[in-house]
């Protein structure tokens, strides 16, 4: 999972998804043999679902200590980063 461990790896992305997909909210759901992670982009009043990643337990958990490491690894580059505040909903004008 880690860049290391990718090297080498032939990957083939199309055209599209070279672009990547925005989202600022993330939606975490789990059965007992899955877990299902929709990425959304939020836009007051409604967010539409951008990516959805469905994995298996034993992949999140690779998944979640390489996202650490790169995390710690961007700290130490680049400072510190300031968790963002919980996202607010607000009331829609009519």
């Amino acid at each position: 999972m880690a860049d290391s461990e990718s090297k080498g790896m032939n990957v083939k992305i199309a055209d599209d998804d070279l672009k990547g997909r925005y989202a600022n909210l993330v939606r975490i759901t789990h059965t007992r043999e899955e877990f299902i992670l929709d990425f959304i982009n939020m836009v007051p009043p409604q967010g539409a679902v951008t990516a959805r990643v469905i994995t298996s337990p034993g992949h999140l958990k690779r998944l979640i200590r390489a996202l650490s490491g790169n995390l710690e690894l961007y700290e130490k580059n680049f400072g510190s980063i300031i968790e963002a505040a919980e996202p607010q909903v607000s009331g829609s004008v009519n």
